[in-house]
């Protein structure tokens, strides 16, 4: 056919074809345009779009001659024929009997606009019925059931109902109320003789229309007898399915061709586990996919009229020719005038299908009379049939947002019913009913349907979510509402894949994902959904016309429309026609909340699995309250690799796959084996999040329950598994990792394993539960040694590791060649750090082994050889795991923990002698020493600068220092004498003592600073010392004897500038300016001169007058010690607190004992200068200035209050006193900027 003659064409023009594009009947642009202006002028709005049809391109209808008797049947009467649909099979022609399910059948088929796009799903039949409803006085029965914001309208045959539960004893309860409150005396009206007549004609003028040759050819008269027989056994016999089951017989197909319709098997789709190539089952088989519900019409139609969207249904044939290219055919008695329900009938039937003319026949007792051509904008103005078309409009708009504001609960079962000549419309909810009937439960026919309709709306919206996540709500309200209307025994299918579907709403491993879905989550989903527990009150004071005037026996009755004349007052119900607010429950935003939403709906859907599985020898039942013991080996290394070795095994490739039924007796490729992969699958994420957030938490017991569910989930997953699709062996890997992480933590804070015990052994219901429903597949033993709490850190250790080893293995396999390169970086930082972590404990066992046996030690022990051995090995692997993936910094660290090593290894070696004294600094020492220094230099190479990481260079460089400052200081103390002259052990301890000293950062500010200062000034201290000792000791090279003397004074100096720089250190300032005085002294003892022995002495009671700042510092401290004693002595009514204050040594940090070392040495060294001052004055040949006399007679002053000094004199007495000679040896201007100070 041309592309011309289909624009011509009034319904689609293939056979069984689904519309992809929408396209009004009506194909030509005049046409259209002319419709438009038609509908302008009725003032209404209407618009038809085919979404499908089945009819053939329309023929031109055959103009039957004048006096044609359609009494005589055509040749072809009641030969089916596409271009009248179902009317060719029956002799009612367009009938207006509706099948009880017929929006269910719509629905399956264009499940993309249920519950969001349509405000009605029905067959033309019941819409024009309820549009008619105030010009009828015919009864009116609809079963009305809502999914989102649509509304399915089917028509409720309650005649047809009460026959068969005669029969069958359903829906007594139904009849009972039906006869109490509607009609006492009912009992079954038959159609009159006249009524068959004139369907009987009606079809054969169909039959005549699409004949060609207009020539009645009689055919044999007990064929119309048999076609009533066939008729009247149509019309009662029961439309009703007997059971709704899902029956494997059912082989009908859908007129839909498979690859257009909407996939069902969301719930059996593709997860991680899956590869998205492998073809998966479907949910429902083909005979099951409708549950026997089909749509038969000829064709669907998306109509809107005004603002309300249609999915309709009809069956209304259409033909050609007259002046529009699609035409409506009717048959009229002459006799009879069009009244305004047929009027309203035509009218609506061709907006429906958007046909732009009516044809009549007009006959008298079956003989053809005339033709008449009525365009459809001028049906409501016909003669005797006069209606206003924005009545109707009114009508619609009322009657949707009296539904839509009524029938509330998405699965209820709503029956709209208006009795015969009565204008009370009302409407009852039978699920209610149904459920408040004592004797008779589950006895709604439409119960699967609705279910099977809210699972597949659900599953749609899930395949569509990433697309609108604000569906979320609904998707939930759909589900759990479906679950609730079935019966886990008859549909455990069903029940399994909503309760999957609900599980996987709760995204658990896209943190993106849920801080995009945050609102929509907190919001409860979408505007459009319906919860089911929703208050009476709300739904009262939602709806002006309720019951509370009502008669007390209509108290059952939902709503009531009072009089149908109500619905023609225009926007009478507008104000309820708005969506009631959402009441679904929001989906919860704390993540072990969630998780246990998650697992809840696991273990549904488990169950639901495991009812269905039928096996001879099933396990015993299991007490879902008893915890099932788990195995325990106390056990080495050894059975601790192998087990952990079967974790690789699960990965491995199953060859031909599973064939035989599986341990719970499911067969393997079945839609149970499916599910519970799935579920097993997502309850083994659900743990693992709730492991990773109890880890966050530090709460590492309960971490470590979480995990091992996680790796028994996914052991029963594996043990039911062919083969491990990539994405699920990363997931395993993760499973690893956690566990790695959470062993560790054990192991590092085992001091609270009282209460990580506690949490371990803790176990919910649902958690048991699930275990049952894991032992039902797989005895879940692989992973017990990697997820036991065990007492010993080492082990626990030890465990980890090798959970990081087996995730290493997975993610570098050849499956994850693409997929793991990042975890395997993640992996390997892990290892690194694991083996760091056991490099450590082995070393500071080492040390601590080193401690305890320090006093009777001779030898370096085996058992600490070993243990060196040990934390090198792992050390040395951490750092090739560092070098892999290049990580600089932590590398750097690894190293700087080997430069530890190196030097417990250097301490262990030092010598003893035969008292137990320290020996000489040995051979061995100097090596491991050199060792560690070399290992602090690679670190300090790796980092490259400090800009790198500021925190790990700053470390790196204090221990490089500090070993550098143990050398030097050990070579100086213990000098190996013995096998070293002095000037070399000289020269090294001075080298050494540089070096320390240039990596000592005095300059940058940080918590290092003070200390890097007094370092500083302990080498200078130091080395002014040594030199201080060369010079003393040295004969001959006067040279020589120079330098040094210059050297202990540049150093000396430095010393006592960095000592002033810091004030916690009085002490060891004091003992540098004595030593620096007794320098003085001793360089003194070599001078002849008077006068240069007098200014020698005068610069050594210089440097004295400096140790006024060591003095103030330790008399202060002094007096807050006596001060804190006081308190505590004083203190009697606290006398734990007195002590504690007392006894705490942090209280003071000044040594005693050795101040009163120092002030030994200073009253006689300053009484000595004072004297030796006083004598070289008197004795000087010089006469003294004025200046000079004062001077002596100070000196002599201090000298003579020395020697008078009080002998029991308190400590800090004697030191204030110190402090007051001190400043009279002061100049003036010296004593008034410092102040007195005592």
């Amino acid at each position: 056919m041309s592309s011309s003659d289909a624009e011509n064409t009034p319904s689609v023009s293939t056979h069984h074809r689904l519309e992809e594009v929408d396209r009004d009947i009506a194909g030509n642009e005049n046409t259209k345009q002319r419709a438009v202006e038609c509908l302008g002028n009725s003032e209404v709005k209407s618009r038809a779009v085919v979404k499908y049809s089945a009819a053939p391109p329309p023929a031109t209808y055959a103009l039957l001659q004048e006096k044609t008797d359609l009494k005589l049947p055509p040749a072809n009467w009641l030969r089916e024929n596409a271009q009248l649909g179902s009317a060719g099979t029956t002799v009612l022609g367009s009938s207006s009997k509706s099948k009880p399910f017929s929006s269910f059948g719509m629905a399956y088929d264009f499940i993309d606009s249920i519950g969001n796009d349509v405000d009605v799903v029905s067959d033309s039949e019941n819409i024009k019925k309820l549009l008619k409803i105030p010009y009828s006085k015919s009864h009116v029965s609809m079963a009305v059931h809502r999914v989102g914001r649509t509304l399915l309208l089917d028509e409720l045959d309650i005649q047809e109902l009460f026959m068969r539960s005669s029969q069958t004893g359903d829906w007594t309860w139904l009849k009972d109320l039906y006869q109490r409150l509607i009609d006492q005396k009912w009992q079954r009206k038959k159609k009159s003789k006249e009524h068959w007549y004139e369907k009987a004609i009606l079809s054969k003028f169909l039959y005549y229309s699409i004949n060609g040759d207009d020539v009645a050819e009689p055919v044999p008269s007990d064929s119309k007898t048999c076609a009533e027989t066939e008729e009247g056994s149509a019309e009662y016999g029961p439309s009703w399915p007997a059971t709704f089951t899902s029956s494997t017989s059912e082989t009908n197909q859908s007129t839909i061709p498979s690859e257009e319709r909407v996939g069902n098997s969301y719930a059996l789709g593709h997860v991680a586990a899956v590869p998205k190539e492998q073809n998966l089952p479907t949910l429902f088989n083909e005979g099951e996919n409708s549950q026997g519900l089909k749509n038969d019409f000829v064709r669907n139609i998306l109509w809107t009229f005004e603002d309300i969207h249609m999915l309709v249904g009809s069956n209304m044939p259409i033909f050609g020719g007259g002046r529009y290219p699609a035409v409506s055919l009717r048959l009229r008695d002459n006799n009879k005038p069009i009244n305004i329900l047929t009027g309203i009938d035509y009218w609506l039937d061709n907006l429906m299908c958007n046909v732009p003319e009516l044809v009549m026949c007009f006959h008298v007792n079956g003989i053809v009379q005339k033709y008449e051509m009525i365009k459809t904008e001028d049906i409501p103005d016909l003669e005797n049939s006069t209606f206003s078309t924005r009545v109707v409009k009114d009508i619609a708009q009322n009657i949707l947002s009296f539904l839509k504001s009524n029938c509330t609960k998405e699965g209820h079962t709503y029956w709209l019913f208006k009795a015969s000549g009565s204008d009370i419309v009302k409407l009852y909810d039978l699920t209610t009913l149904c459920e408040e009937a004592p004797e008779e439960k589950c006895q709604n026919p439409f119960t699967l349907p609705v279910a099977v309709l809210l699972y597949k709306v659900a599953s749609n919206m899930m395949l569509k979510k990433t697309q609108n996540s604000k569906q979320y709500g609904t998707i939930r309200t759909l589900l759990l509402n479906c679950v609730k209307l079935l019966n886990e025994e008859k549909h455990p299918q069903i029940i399994a894949s909503a309760h999957y579907m609900l599980s996987e709403l709760f995204q658990l491993d896209d943190s993106s994902e849920e801080e995009g879905n945050g609102e929509s989550l907190r919001n409860g989903g979408s505007e459009d959904s319906y919860s089911d527990d929703e208050d009476d009150e709300e739904e009262d004071e939602s709806c002006s016309y309720s019951t509370s005037s009502e008669p007390p026996e209509d108290c059952k009755a939902v709503a009531v429309i009072k009089s149908v004349g109500e619905l023609s007052v225009p926007e009478k119900y507008t104000s309820t026609h708005k969506l009631r607010p959402n009441l679904s429950i929001p989906l919860p935003q704390d993540k072990e909340e969630k998780c246990r939403l998650v697992l809840s709906y696991v273990l549904k859907g488990l169950k639901a699995v495991d009812s269905s599985i039928k096996k001879e020898s099933d396990l015993p039942a299991a007490d879902p309250n008893t915890p099932i013991p788990l195995k325990y080996e106390e056990s080495g290394a050894r059975a601790v690799e192998k087990e952990i070795a079967l974790l690789l095994d699960r990965a491995a490739p199953r060859g031909e796959g599973l064939k035989l039924p599986m341990r719970s007796g499911m067969l393997p490729g079945s839609w149970q084996h499916q599910m519970k992969l799935q579920l097993f699958f997502k309850a083994s994420k659900a743990y693992y999040v709730l492991a990773e957030a109890a880890t966050n938490l530090l709460k590492y017991g309960r971490a470590l329950r979480y995990i091992k569910l996680a790796l028994q989930c996914h052991d029963g997953y594996c043990a039911i598994s062919s083969g491990l699709h990539p994405r699920v062996l990363l997931f395993h890997s993760q499973c690893l990792c956690l566990c790695g992480d959470v062993q560790l933590m054990l192991a590092q804070n085992a001091s609270n394993r009282a209460a990580y015990l506690e949490e371990y052994n803790y176990q919910t219901r649902d958690d048991q539960e699930i275990l049952h429903s894991l032992h039902r597949e797989s005895p879940c033993q692989a992973f017990n040694m990697a997820t036991d709490l065990a007492t010993d850190p080492e082990y626990q250790l030890f465990v980890s590791s090798k959970c990081y080893e087996a995730a290493h293995d997975i993610v570098s396999s050849e499956a994850l060649k693409d997929l793991g390169q990042e975890q395997l970086a993640r992996v390997l930082k892990r290892l690194g750090n694991i083996r760091n972590e056991m490099g450590v404990f082995y070393m500071n066992q080492a040390a601590a082994l080193q401690t305890e046996k320090e006093e009777v030690r001779r030898t370096v022990s085996p058992a600490e050889q070993e243990l060196w051995k040990k934390s090198f090995s792992y050390f040395e692997k951490g750092l090739q795991n560092f070098e892999v993936i290049s990580d600089s910094v932590n590398k750097a660290l690894l190293l700087c923990n080997i430069g530890r090593l190196m030097r417990i290894c250097a301490q262990a070696h030092c010598t003893m002698t035969a008292d137990d004294s320290r020996g000489e600094f040995s051979p061995e020492e100097a090596l491991y020493y050199n060792k560690a220094v070399d290992y602090y230099q690679r670190a300090m190479k790796c980092l490259g600068s400090r800009e790198s990481h500021a925190a790990v260079w700053d470390s790196v460089n204090w221990e490089l220092s500090t070993t550098y400052f143990t050398l030097a200081t050990l070579l100086q103390d213990y000098a190996p004498l013995s096998r070293k002259a002095q000037e070399q052990i000289e020269r090294e301890v001075t080298e050494a003592m540089m070096k320390s000293l240039r990596y000592c950062d005095l300059h940058t500010e940080s918590a290092r600073q003070p200390l890097y200062q007094y370092r500083a000034a302990t080498i200078h201290h130091r080395l002014a010392s040594m030199y201080h000792s060369c010079y003393r000791n040295q004969v001959g090279d006067e040279s020589l004897r120079k330098q040094h003397r210059s050297l202990a004074e540049l150093h000396y100096s430095k010393a006592v500038r960095l000592f002033l720089s810091l004030n916690d250190a009085p002490c060891e300032l004091l003992r540098t300016l004595l030593e620096r005085v007794a320098f003085a002294e001793f360089t003194m003892t070599g001078q002849n001169s008077s006068a240069v022995k007098l200014k020698t002495l005068t610069g050594a009671l210089e440097i004295m007058r400096e140790t006024r700042h060591a003095f103030r510092i330790i008399h202060k401290e002094l007096q807050e010690q006596e001060q804190q004693e006081t308190a505590a002595l004083e203190d009697k009514s606290k006398p734990e607190e007195s002590c504690e204050a007392f006894d705490n040594p942090a209280s003071s940090g000044l040594n005693t004992e050795e101040v009163l070392k120092l002030i030994g040495v200073f009253e006689p060294s300053i009484s000595f200068l004072l004297l030796q001052l006083v004598k070289l004055s008197t004795t000087s040949k010089r006469k003294p200035s004025c200046k000079e006399e004062e001077q002596v007679k100070v000196y002599k002053q201090v000298y003579s209050q020395l020697l008078r000094a009080e002998k029991n004199a308190t400590l800090t007495q004697r030191v204030g006193l110190y402090l007051e000679l001190l400043d009279q040896l002061s100049p003036s201007a010296e004593t008034d900027e410092t102040g007195p100070s005592v």
